[in-house]
């Protein structure tokens, strides 16, 4: 598995958008990183919380009681079973932390969805 001690530089490496990448692991939970552009799905995560954690850019997460806005250096940990949607307006970098268990599109599948297996090959 990655490691690196930037998450940033880890995040700025990636090639594709909405295509995270495992960078270390901390118990149940994988910590990763995205480059993100656009939109990517309404979904939900019935079992797991996840957190964005903005490296680069701005995030705006839509939810169904109204959009929350993250500039670089916020956080926002989405509660389980809260529908939502990352959006970047413009290329953004991103932290996560989710359980090993939270499926990238949670409870839909799209395009855009990737598998843990490759959440966890080399950026």
């Amino acid at each position: 598995m990655a490691s690196s001690s930037s998450p940033r530089q880890a995040a700025a490496s990636l090639t594709e958008f909405w295509s995270p990448r495992v960078i270390a692991e901390v118990d149940d939970a994988y910590v990763k990183v995205a480059r993100v552009l656009g939109s990517l799905a309404w979904h939900s995560h019935e079992n797991e919380d996840e957190m964005f954690l903005v490296l680069k850019g701005h995030l705006r997460i839509e939810t169904e009681s109204g959009p929350i806005e993250l500039d670089e250096g916020d956080m926002y940990v989405v509660p389980k079973g809260m529908r939502h949607n990352p959006v970047a307006e413009q290329e953004c970098h991103l932290l996560l932390i989710e359980r090993k268990t939270t499926l990238h599109t949670g409870d839909v599948v799209i395009e855009k969805t990737r598998s843990v297996a490759d959440q966890l090959r080399p950026a």
